[in-house]
């Protein structure tokens, strides 16, 4: 995201919010409601009405079709929707566009902190901008998870765009070896027991995915956050408590089945407690390594990929085939 729709996002909702709206009193009916709409300025975008009390308190909203079908002495404290979802006036346009997202609802009240109506945002205020940032960032995010970033090589030239590119397959490639190497030093234990190896691509795939989906959701933290101490502490007990329960059910659901499958309690032990091992690690690897980074005036983006994916690797075959080792 460029530096403009960041400052755009962390601006106050109240910037973009509508004044046009109807506000109704809740003791009127609904042939009140609609003359009264007739003497007021409607905006061209208005979607909902909103049921006020006499100090102008948010009550109730009435949808737009709701208010025209509904017969003529019918009340608005009758006919409205009592649970609101509405905007706090303090939020960013950043947290406006995150209820639109969550909700789905084409406009939304923003309320004082005495629940005072004080303007309305619509979805049209935002669905360009949005889907124009999501569009672009999710494209640039699936590349730059590998190492690199999509404005720099669209218009690069092959040789720019190697440059880009291969040093951080260096990190792949580097990780892959050692891996290899870690293998070959478990030699004796892949011969003792050959299940071993028909479960290593299912360990470091489920590895690699926990990893790659904890340092997503630490990337998008950090871009909205200035990590401290207190922070990472408490994104760790978060990572560490999700862990332990993938990795649990994980493990065990795939121990589960090389018991069932090889009558072997000892490999079921091995392969479902590496899971749990290897699950946990990935989780501090995605919370970790893009956090360091971050500290470091790195752009986690385009190096936590590939680090955390080495590193998650490396792990995962060490805890796999020591606990084979040990047991088997």
């Amino acid at each position: 995201m460029d530096q403009d729709s960041e400052k755009h996002l962390q601006e106050s909702v109240l910037s973009v919010a509508r004044k046009d709206f109807n506000a109704l009193r809740k003791e009127w009916t609904v042939e009140q409601a609609l003359r009264a709409i007739r003497t007021q300025v409607v905006g061209e975008k208005i979607i909902y009405f909103y049921v006020t009390d006499e100090t102008g308190r948010l009550l109730g909203v009435v949808p737009t079709r709701r208010l025209l079908t509904a017969p003529l002495e019918q009340c608005l404290a009758d006919l409205m929707i009592a649970k609101i979802i509405s905007i706090p006036h303090t939020a960013t346009v950043f947290e406006a566009c995150e209820f639109f997202v969550l909700y789905r609802f084409l406009a939304l009240p923003v309320v004082d902190a005495e629940q005072r109506i004080v303007g309305v945002v619509d979805v049209g205020v935002f669905a360009r901008e949005v889907f124009d940032i999501a569009e672009r960032e999710q494209t640039d995010e699936v590349f730059e998870s590998l190492g690199f970033r999509v404005s720099q090589v669209r218009e690069a030239s092959p040789l720019k765009a190697f440059r880009f590119r291969f040093p951080w397959l260096l990190t792949s490639i580097a990780g892959g070896v050692l891996c290899a190497v870690l293998v070959g030093a478990f030699e004796m234990t892949l011969a003792k027991s050959i299940v071993l190896a028909f479960f290593l691509a299912l360990v470091l795939g489920l590895g690699e995915s926990v990893s790659i989906q904890s340092m997503t959701l630490t990337i998008q933290a950090l871009r909205f956050t200035k990590p401290g101490m207190r922070w990472y502490a408490a994104a760790f007990v978060r990572e560490a408590k999700t862990a332990l329960l993938l990795g649990a059910a994980s493990g065990l659901l795939v121990g589960m089945i090389v018991w069932l499958w090889r009558g072997t309690a000892m490999a079921a032990v091995v392969v479902g407690g590496s899971i749990l091992l290897s699950l946990c690690s990935a989780c501090i690897l995605g919370l970790t390594v893009p956090t360091v980074l971050h500290a470091l005036k790195l752009d986690p983006k385009i190096a936590a990929g590939p680090v955390t994916l080495a590193l998650a690797d490396v792990c995962t075959i060490l805890f796999y085939f020591i606990l084979g080792t040990v047991l088997l």
